[in-house]
């Protein structure tokens, strides 16, 4: 369902990117969900070209947002900031001055922190409502949107929010365009250097890549295809655990710690 354009002549969108990182190589790429945010922000503002911003805070050089601007952007609008900085105040300060309507973010970011804290944060500082993992923008109308928020299993949730708000996309919201080299290349870079706190909470923060879990099997012995059958569809039964509801506080405490260092959660 297309939104009223006819309502969507004079609004102020602004999309905020990142830098996106592929889970499997690792390579810098546009990110998925921030894409996706750009193309909603496209489709609202297809009345209006002039009303759509793309702003990314942090480093005007990155190869990934070249990305971005092959969808068809003219210009991509960067923060140029430290990279220790907190983009949050510097960011939640353009958005006033920009004078937006609708705040179009990622649920979270595909590499840094990927806290996905970034919209709340903005929101409590701008004091604007906030809609997460929204699918699609329906319509505006006089000051309130519409819009089909994403559920589990494919379900969609109607909510009305007035304007102004900030929404984090979800990855069931329309895919992204594909990225076109040359308009890629031809795109502005308008940059604005701007000083912002220290993040020293990150700094003292220990980084090391997330090690993967084995998955326990549990080996069954059947002969006959009926047994195979038998145990694959049989339903799970949890073995060996214990119910603590009389025993002291010290003690139900003790019992998870040796459950832990059991699973080698603790060492």
């Amino acid at each position: 369902m297309q939104p009223n354009s006819l309502q969507l002549e004079n609004l102020k969108i602004v999309t905020l990117v990142s830098v996106g990182k592929h889970p499997q190589s690792g390579r810098v790429r546009r990110a998925d969900q921030d894409s996706r945010a750009v193309e909603l922000g496209l489709t609202l503002a297809a009345q209006n070209p002039d009303g759509l911003m793309v702003l990314h805070a942090g480093d005007p050089a990155e190869p990934g947002l070249r990305s971005y601007a092959g969808m068809g952007l003219a210009a991509i609008n960067v923060l140029q900031l430290d990279p220790a900085a907190d983009a949050v105040a510097p960011l939640g300060e353009q958005l006033q001055q920009s004078g937006a309507d609708i705040v179009l973010t990622g649920v979270r970011a595909e590499s840094g922190e990927g806290s996905g804290m970034l919209p709340y944060q903005l929101a409590e500082k701008l004091g604007w409502p906030i809609v997460s993992r929204v699918a699609d923008i329906v319509s505006v109308n006089e000051g309130v949107a519409e819009v089909l928020q994403a559920l589990p299993r494919g379900q969609r949730r109607a909510l009305k929010v007035r304007l102004p708000f900030i929404a984090s996309i979800d990855t069931a919201a329309p895919a992204a365009r594909q990225s076109a080299f040359g308009p890629a290349q031809r795109a502005a870079m308008t940059v604005t250097v701007v000083e912002a706190e220290t993040d020293t909470v990150r700094q003292s923060w220990d980084e090391a890549v997330a090690r993967k879990r084995p998955k326990r099997l549990k080996v069954i012995k059947a002969k006959t295809a009926a047994e195979r059958f038998k145990a694959a569809t049989a339903k799970s039964q949890s073995e060996g655990g214990r119910i603590m509801k009389k025993e002291a506080p010290e003690e139900q405490a003790q019992a998870i710690v040796d459950l832990l260092i059991e699973e080698g959660v603790l060492r």
